[in-house]
Formats: structure tokens, C-alpha cells, sequence
């Protein structure tokens, strides 16, 4: 499968999900906005992976690439491309489909439990998540589920976790993807948002949690297996 990944800024990368697609053949591309904006033809990818990032959905005047970015997404999404977007890029997969993007009540950075929907068993997320697992966020921003889309989990932080729409689309507000080298690449460049209010970890709580990587990274397999064949 072709996939082309949408990356924001250099320490918010495919982590986990690199080595897992290209050991499984697939031919991997990637826009990195923070070196070009150049963007492929709808006809040149399967699937669009849209990473993470600091910024906003609405921060065009700070990011203008984010106008032709969404343009893209809307594209993939009118031509049933698979589709997988994480945190920002759930966010704007979000957007892109109708939805509100707001802030949370909560900032959430840390290691926090979410609980799944038992609607998913109906998708083709069935038996990917546990009821309940012990996942990385890190966001203050949350969407409202796309219309048709099917909510996935929450957690006490935030309600809306994450959606899947049409079996091929799937939004997730947290971190599946992450290995103890990205979590500490975030805390590095983003180390200003840990406020020590009620749903942010210390950093030192964030990184010692080195045993949750496998679990999560397993259930990102499961993920991956789901929506790229």
C-alpha cells in the first residue's frame, strides 16, 4: 500500500508506526511542513497518516500551509481513502468532516486511563482495544465526533477520545504510536505545558512509565493491521 504521512513539526513522528509499515512492504512518503509544503496528488497514496503537532486547527496565520493541508484531508476523505489521524491530526480530520474543535476543559498530558465504547465492536476496530487501557496523551484542544462517525473511547479528562468513520477513517486524540524517545522528544520541546494542573503529569511521572510502550504499541498494531491491509 502506498501511504503518505502529513508530519507538523521534527519531534512528532511516525515513532512505532515506521519500522511496523515498512517491514510490512508498504511504500512510505511524507510532507514535513516544517521543511516544504509540498503535497501529493490524491492519486499518489492509499492512505494518509496526519501526525501530531503544538499548533491549532485555526492557526492559518501562524501555519499557512494548514489551508492547503485541510484541503488534502477533505480530498482523501470525498475519495474513501484510508484514513488515520492522531491528536492534531484527528483534530483536523475532524474539522475537515464538520465537526467543532475546541478547547477542552482540561489540559491532559501524561499516562490516563480511556475507556472504550462498546459501539467499536461494531466497526472494524472489534477486538482491538482492551475496555479499558492505560494510554499517552498530550492535548488541550478536543473535537466533537463527526456526523456518522462512531465514538471510540473516553477518558475522565476528556470525552471525546477518538471516532471511526466508515471503517476507514479513525481519529485519536492520544498516542498510540509513542516510544520512550518521542514522549521525551515532546517533554523536551514542549516542556512549558506541563502546569501542574489537574490531568498533567510531572515529568518525571511521564517518563517513567517505560513498561506502558509495549501495550500501547500493541494495540497501534492491531490498528494498523485494521485499516491497512
Amino acid at each position: 500500500m502506498k501511504i503518505h504521512y502529513l508530519q507538523h513539526v521534527p519531534f512528532e513522528d511516525l515513532g512505532m508506526m515506521a519500522p511496523v509499515l515498512m517491514t510490512g512492504g508498504h511504500q512510505l512518503t511524507n510532507t514535513q511542513f516544517f521543511k516544504s509544503c509540498t503535497l501529493p496528488s490524491i492519486n499518489d497514496f492509499d492512505c494518509l497518516i496526519v501526525m501530531g503537532g503544538p499548533m491549532g486547527v485555526n492557526d492559518e496565520s501562524s501555519f499557512p500551509w494548514l489551508h492547503e493541508e485541510k484541503k488534502l484531508i477533505e480530498q482523501a476523505v470525498r475519495h474513501k481513502k484510508n484514513i488515520l489521524g492522531i491528536c492534531l491530526g484527528a483534530q483536523l480530520i475532524a474539522q475537515v468532516m464538520g465537526a467543532d474543535v475546541h478547547k477542552n476543559k482540561y489540559r491532559e498530558i501524561g499516562w490516563f486511563d480511556i475507556e472504550t465504547d462498546r459501539a467499536i465492536n461494531d466497526t472494524v476496530l472489534a477486538g482491538v482495544f482492551p475496555q479499558q487501557a492505560r494510554v499517552f496523551h498530550w492535548h488541550g484542544d478536543t473535537f466533537d465526533i463527526p456526523k456518522g462517525a462512531v465514538h471510540i473511547a473516553k477518558s475522565e479528562a476528556c470525552l471525546n477520545q477518538g471516532f471511526i468513520f466508515d471503517d476507514h477513517i479513525i481519529g485519536f486524540q492520544f498516542h498510540l504510536e509513542s516510544t520512550q524517545q518521542t514522549v521525551e522528544n515532546l517533554v523536551l520541546n514542549c516542556k512549558d505545558e506541563i502546569d501542574g494542573s489537574k490531568y498533567v503529569q510531572s515529568e518525571t511521572e511521564i517518563l517513567s512509565m517505560e513498561s506502558n510502550f509495549s501495550h500501547i504499541n500493541n494495540i497501534m498494531h492491531g490498528v494498523l493491521d485494521s485499516l491497512i491491509q
